[in-house]
């Protein structure tokens, strides 16, 4: 008689262990949430088992929508008790797999807090729950003559609690700062389900400064229930540079020319060729394809104060080898530039079935340096890559193209992306910029953090959550990972991750 499959009972005994898990936490929150709050079927499940970055998939045990903020403590102080993982979700628009489900876990939906609490004007801020659009936080402070400054290219759908967990930036954080920088307070749960609460309204609030400790911490500390923005006066006059370059280099270094004259651009953003090609079919943005690259360069203020940048980053620009120079001559034709920026995402998605965004930041001056260095990584994979920067302060987001139905493809995508990761961390730069770390890059971290600085890291993720039970697997690799990783280098996106575990 022929031995059973050790591969055959293991998943076997995964699939029991699921089934049990799942009828103990549905038999638990079914007494705390309402029926159509609660979803656990495949059917229902199956549009949660990913966030942006859908390379990579898990289907939650359950699903958990709370309406109200006592809910959410209820269903955190369960599943505290249960020692079930849990995972906050807000749109899912992240791309580094942050939102990605714990398969022995509950997925914590927070799509419902979706009101403005507060506009007020005076103290020019916006008291919003976390589920509320980025976008929607502008357009209810527009009657004040405000707006909220962090534009993510995804803002009329990415969350503001989603912001708060990735530090999320945009095209005119050079000038205006990321989320960490536009956020006063931060109110929300323990995993305990208890009430926590990060900075405040105040110019200072007493004891440690805990705020930029929950920025960026990717839903790992504490579930982010009410945030406390600031607003800015919306500028008079904005116009912007559309600047052409026969050579990536000259345009890199225009970057820094800009920056090293003492002017702050409102946006400074560059794309190269095909990233230029994609996005001018897409939506006839007026970008000149024969460009090697361009640069977006913005102004705004009063009409004096933009009048005169211009003219400076004009001389700049064309001191630095710029082959053709184009002023927005209206406000329409200014939001036409941007339209094609804006949507470098989507136009990717029209010309390949699937593209992993990477994230990344690298000091200024090398921006030529790791555009040649991804044009030779192009030839390496066998994969076509287009780059579109936040230029102004060195983000990179390389959209690396690939067939996701293809193993082979999405296997030296990875590779493609761990590549240009730690080609940035050898430039002097760091692995991420805005996107978080998620799953995508956890064993990217390794080569940037020695195992003393990890467990530091660690030491503040059990300081909050002793179990690990939010989020976890997220982030920061274990030393495991980080062991075999070093045997493997460069092999990225082992998987199944081995950290979807508790610590």
């Amino acid at each position: 008689m022929n031995a059973p499959d050790p591969g055959l009972v293991a998943a076997t005994e995964r699939s029991a262990e699921r089934v049990s898990r799942q009828h103990e936490v549905v038999r638990a929150l079914s007494a705390l949430l309402p029926a159509h709050a609660l979803l656990w079927q495949t059917e229902d499940t199956v549009p949660y088992e990913c966030d942006g970055l859908t390379a990579y998939r898990e289907r939650p045990l359950v699903v958990a929508l709370p309406e109200t903020e006592a809910q959410v403590a209820a269903v955190l102080k369960a599943c505290h008790a249960l020692q079930v993982p849990v995972v906050a979700r807000g749109a899912g628009t992240g791309l580094s797999g942050g939102a990605m489900p714990h398969a022995l876990g509950v997925t914590l939906s927070l799509a419902k807090f979706n009101k403005i609490v507060q506009i007020d004007r005076q103290a020019r801020t916006a008291t919003v729950q976390c589920g509320v659009r980025n976008l929607a936080i502008s357009e209810a402070a527009a009657p004040y003559g405000l707006y909220y400054a962090p534009d993510p290219s995804s803002q009329i759908a990415c969350t503001i609690g989603g912001n708060v967990a990735e530090n999320s930036g945009g095209v005119h954080c050079l000038k205006y700062g990321l989320t960490l920088h536009n956020v006063l307070r931060v109110r929300g749960l323990t995993v305990e389900g208890e009430p926590v609460e990060f900075g405040g309204l105040a110019l200072d609030t007493p004891g440690l400064d805990l705020l930029p400790l929950i920025v960026g911490s990717e839903g790992m500390l504490a579930v982010t229930l009410e945030v406390t923005v600031k607003l800015v006066p919306k500028p008079q006059l904005a116009r912007c540079i559309m600047a052409s370059f026969d050579d990536v280099r000259q345009a890199g270094d225009a970057v820094a020319a800009i920056i090293a004259a003492g002017i702050i651009p409102a946006g400074l953003e560059m794309m190269d060729k095909p990233m230029t090609a994609a996005v001018e079919d897409y939506v006839h943005a007026g970008y000149d394809l024969n460009a090697a690259a361009i640069l977006l360069c913005e102004s705004d203020g009063t009409p004096e104060e933009v009048a005169e940048e211009i003219d400076r980053m004009l001389d700049v620009l064309s001191g630095a080898g710029a082959t053709r120079m184009e002023v927005s001559k209206d406000e329409k034709q200014r939001l036409t530039f941007w339209s094609g920026r804006k949507n470098a995402f989507p136009a990717s998605g029209r010309i390949s079935p699937d593209y992993m965004c990477m994230d990344s930041t690298i000091p200024r001056k090398r921006l030529a340096d790791i555009l040649l260095a991804i044009a030779e990584m192009e030839k390496k994979y066998g994969l076509k890559c287009c780059n579109v920067f936040h230029a102004g302060d060195g983000n990179l987001h390389p959209l690396i193209l690939f067939d996701a139905n293809d193993p082979d493809q999405l296997h030296r995508c990875e590779l493609f992306g761990a590549d240009i990761l730690e080609t940035s961390v050898a430039m002097g730069g760091t692995v991420t910029g805005e996107h978080g770390v998620g799953v995508e890059k956890l064993s990217s971290m390794c080569v940037q953090f020695s195992p003393e600085e990890r467990e530091q890291m660690f030491a503040v993720k059990r300081a909050f959550d002793r179990d690990g039970l939010l989020n976890p697997g997220k982030v920061i690799p274990t030393l495991q990972r980080c062991a075999e990783y070093g045997k493997m280098h460069v092999r990225k996106g082992l998987l199944p991750f081995p950290e979807l575990e508790r610590f």
